[in-house]
């Protein structure tokens, strides 16, 4: 039976990149090694990371433009940390937007390093809209926000126009959808959404930024130390490297960000508005705030979760339960999520509704 992944990450890939990347684990680039085995340091991974950093930026429309993109380890948390130390300057400011778990979770870092203001937070109504008419001071060192909240199901339609440099964290919705990416001053998202397995977070910044904090900083959290090492200041993360360098030659060869982000808007029209037709759900997310990549909805009667369990599993729908801060149920809907998958969860909706 065909599997219909929903996880929120890791999640579904693209099914051409798990046959090429399973080809290079037994033998790469026609090499003999495999690539769990060969050296980072060796020509052939050498091509495939300064593809992979050159790809990003061209897919964002970001090359040529003065940024730079890193593959680093930690994951996006590493980059809670890793912001502040290399963009808040000493007795400087800082401000944040609070719309979920993981904006949080880069506000609680901030806070070891300076003054770490809070623009706006919907934390009162369980982050379930994402706060709007907020104030950015202008004297702030850079202003951060998570540009979709995968565990709540928002997602930032819009960004601030301000002269204070915008940080995002784009983990769970980074090449999904066209944005002017030259507003953000540096991006980060681990790869585990839509770019790659775990294991490797890709970072974008604009290198005039950087070198302006009057902070000693640690060797493996410098960014300006990884740009001078071409992302090789230690070993990487080679073979979630070369499956992210997959997953956006997929991607460009699809019609680029463009192309994904038709089909990303039509599965999300698709369920959200099976969610709103049916009387047996409702979301969780004020519905002009709802997120493309995951969609978060509520049973109105959970005498009816037993049944509907029961059926979409059968239906071979994998990963569907909400995070346990909402509860419900969680599609996420990433890139590689083929339309059928959402008609198969439609369907399974539908069917629950006329057996009752």
């Amino acid at each position: 039976m065909k599997k219909h992944n929903y996880s929120a990450g890791p999640c579904i890939l693209p099914q051409e990149v798990f046959e090429k990347s399973a080809q290079a684990v037994l033998n790469f680039n026609n090499s003999g090694l495999s690539i769990l085995e060969i050296s980072h340091r060796s020509k052939d991974f050498v091509a495939v990371m300064d593809e992979a950093r050159a790809l990003a930026l061209e897919l964002l429309g970001l090359d040529g433009k003065g940024y730079q993109a890193l593959f680093l380890q930690g994951g996006a948390s590493m980059e809670f940390l890793r912001v502040p130390y290399n963009l808040l300057k000493e007795n400087g400011k800082a401000s944040y937007l609070d719309t979920g778990t993981w904006a949080a979770g880069a506000i609680k870092e901030a806070k070891a390093f300076g003054e770490t203001l809070v623009a706006a937070s919907s934390k009162e109504e369980n982050y379930n809209h994402i706060p709007k008419d907020f104030q950015i001071p202008a004297d702030a060192n850079y202003f951060h926000c998570t540009s979709n909240n995968t565990i709540f199901g928002t997602q930032m339609k819009s960004f601030p126009n301000t002269n204070v440099p915008v940080v995002c964290d784009m983990s769970s919705d980074i090449f999904s959808r066209q944005l002017d990416f030259s507003k953000f001053d540096l991006i980060y998202a681990g790869a585990q959404k839509n770019m790659g397995p775990a294991g490797v977070t890709l970072v974008v910044v604009k290198e005039a930024l950087l070198g302006k904090t009057g902070r000693n900083i640690p060797s493996i959290l410098d960014y300006e130390k990884h740009i001078k090492a071409e992302s090789m200041y230690n070993t990487p993360a080679v073979f979630a490297v070369y499956t992210s360098l997959l997953t956006m030659q997929w991607l460009k060869n699809l019609g680029g960000i463009p192309a994904i982000e038709k089909i990303n808007e039509a599965k999300a029209k698709l369920l959200y508005a099976e969610i709103d037709r049916n009387p047996l759900f409702r979301g969780t997310a004020v519905a002009e705030d709802r997120s493309n990549m995951n969609a978060t909805f509520l049973l109105n009667d959970e005498a009816h979760a037993e049944v509907f369990d029961k059926m979409w599993k059968e239906a071979g729908i994998s990963g569907l339960p909400g995070h346990r801060s909402v509860g419900g149920y969680r599609a996420s809907m990433y890139n590689a999520l083929p339309l059928e998958s959402v008609e198969v969860l439609v369907d399974v909706m539908q069917k629950l509704e006329k057996s009752i």
